[in-house]
């Protein structure tokens, strides 16, 4: 009986573990299709606030000047 509530309660693990990993990836998924869109959009918000759109910053960039690098 010890047995079976063990091997249960680990199927269960892995389904939630299952489940987190496919939320994840969708969420990968959803922002990688919608990034250029969210980026035209602080754009033109950066536009209307009187910047200009080459003063809004390049993330690659930006990690470069930290000193990461996001390439081997």
């Amino acid at each position: 009986m010890k047995h079976l509530h063990s091997r249960k309660r680990g199927q269960t693990m892995t389904e939630y573990i299952i489940i987190v990993v496919v939320v994840a990836l969708a969420a990968i998924a959803i922002v990688a299709a919608f990034s250029d869109t969210v980026q035209s959009k602080f754009r033109g918000a950066t536009e209307e606030l009187g910047g200009t759109a080459s003063s809004t910053v390049d993330s690659k960039q930006y990690l470069k000047d930290l000193g990461t690098t996001t390439t081997p």
